[in-house]
């Protein structure tokens, strides 16, 4: 690989190289050291093709998820299943995975700066911006940039396009898978917004498990299927859809009942 060989987007293959490394190195400890990260199904990863693979997954924090996934991603195509041991896999990371972001995130301080060259393809919210609410046009170039990352590689994107639970899968995911039909494997997070900030730069609480369910690639007939249809398919896949909500609610109040429980028997023991 030449030094000054370039990704579609331009970045510098061997910059990109020695990020991953050191943001890798730095982040590793996050999900396997002060917390674990529990993974199912990374087998699934190693039977991808090179190109052409959406990821769509729930969302929790900014940047945590991202990680998690590129720690996950290169450990199982360096031969690892469901788990991240031996940091060794990030000496050779899969260079053509890209994830999908809002620009503003990315340009919101130097270390979303230099994580975006890493794989960010940034778009600009059509119905959000700067904490408020708006309807904007969608921009075609960077429907075009995601299409371009995925005649390339892998794209990971948050259909949901915030950290708020059980919030609507974004219809534009939907007109991108009809329009390039790639395949399309749904990811389910877990853990994440316990653990870290909303960023998921700080960490928030330690000894949290954080999981990764990865599920095997969406049955879609792009002959049949709606752009409805496929939102409603990854609501579903991703864990997302509202009839999910009371089942989590339950959930919920059996953690929160588990922790309780926990300090009661610590506080008995004296």
């Amino acid at each position: 690989m030449g030094v000054f060989k370039r990704d579609v987007f331009g970045n510098i293959l061997f910059l990109k190289k020695m990020l991953i490394r050191t943001m890798g190195l730095f982040s590793h400890r996050r999900y396997r050291g002060f917390n674990e990260l529990q993974i199912e199904g990374s087998e699934i990863i190693r039977d991808l093709p090179e190109n052409n693979v959406l990821f769509v997954a729930n969302h929790q924090t900014y940047f945590a998820d991202v990680a998690a996934m590129l720690h996950v991603f290169n450990a199982a195509l360096s031969g690892r299943v469901d788990n991240i041991r031996d940091i060794g896999y990030l000496w050779q990371p899969k260079l053509n995975i890209y994830f999908v972001a809002a620009k503003e995130t990315m340009r919101a301080g130097l270390l979303p700066r230099i994580m975006a060259y890493a794989g960010s393809i940034s778009i600009e919210r059509t119905w959000r911006e700067k904490g408020k609410d708006v309807k904007k046009q969608v921009k075609m170039s960077d429907v075009s940039n995601i299409t371009r990352a995925l005649e390339d590689g892998w794209v990971i994107t948050f259909p949901q396009g915030t950290t708020t639970p059980f919030k609507p899968i974004r219809r534009g995911t939907a007109h991108i898978i009809r329009e390039n039909k790639p395949i399309v494997i749904p990811v389910v997070i877990d853990g994440f917004r316990r653990s870290f900030d909303k960023k998921g730069l700080l960490i928030k609480k330690r000894g949290i498990l954080q999981s990764m369910v990865i599920k095997k690639p969406l049955e879609i007939d792009y002959e049949k299927d709606s752009i409805d249809d496929i939102v409603e398919m990854i609501e579903y896949a991703i864990e997302q859809h509202p009839s999910f909500l009371k089942v989590q609610e339950v959930e919920d109040y059996h953690k929160r009942e588990t922790e309780l429980n926990k300090k009661r028997e610590f506080w008995d023991m004296y």
